[in-house]
């Protein structure tokens, strides 16, 4: 049986696609980006898409050292016909998924066809009364989400967090930190 699942691993390896947008957020795009590097090292990660908005500072040189695809003008439908994944992770930029989300997500996309989020860090929690009656917006902890349902669900001039709005999706154990605690020490 283990067997079977090392095949089904290796078969499921390349098989992500990280969607990340921006504006003016280069150091955030390293950190998220550096996150990334031992999941294309462990052949999870195929490609890495970054949707600019008219970004001023180095956010595209940031990806281009990185070996992202850099979009300045985008239609979304186009973005995800594109993507080489049969799976895509949808990220702020300055978000940083913690120890343990390779194997997870290996074995996730490997046994599930349902869009997941990650937990959130449990050292990196807004204050009390910040998270009353607080929306969670559809991207805080990412969205794992089918290739071929995000394709379903797009419309052109659709935005990233406008697609993961409304899934139904499972839980991941792993943690991510999300992209403002990057945005509040810049």
């Amino acid at each position: 049986m283990f067997l079977v699942f090392l095949v089904a691993m290796r078969y499921m390896s390349g098989m992500l696609t990280v969607i990340m947008e921006c504006r003016d957020q280069e150091s955030e795009l390293a950190q998220t980006l550096s996150v990334l590097v031992s999941a294309a090292v462990e052949g999870l990660v195929s490609d890495v898409v970054v949707l600019d908005h008219g970004s001023r500072d180095g956010s595209s040189s940031v990806a281009d050292a990185a070996g992202c695809r850099f979009y300045g003008h985008w239609d979304i439908k186009d973005i995800l016909r594109g993507a080489r994944g049969e799976w895509l992770l949808l990220v702020e930029p300055g978000s940083r998924l913690q120890g343990g989300w390779i194997d997870e997500v290996m074995e996730y996309i490997a046994l599930n066809k349902q869009p997941a989020r990650f937990a959130p860090a449990r050292n990196y929690r807004r204050p009390f009364f910040k998270r009353l009656g607080r929306a969670v917006p559809p991207l805080e902890y990412g969205m794992l989400l089918p290739k071929r349902q995000a394709i379903a669900l797009a419309k052109s001039g659709m935005d990233l967090e406008t697609l993961a709005r409304g899934q139904k999706v499972a839980k991941l154990a792993s943690e991510m930190i999300p992209a403002w605690v990057a945005a509040a020490v810049r």
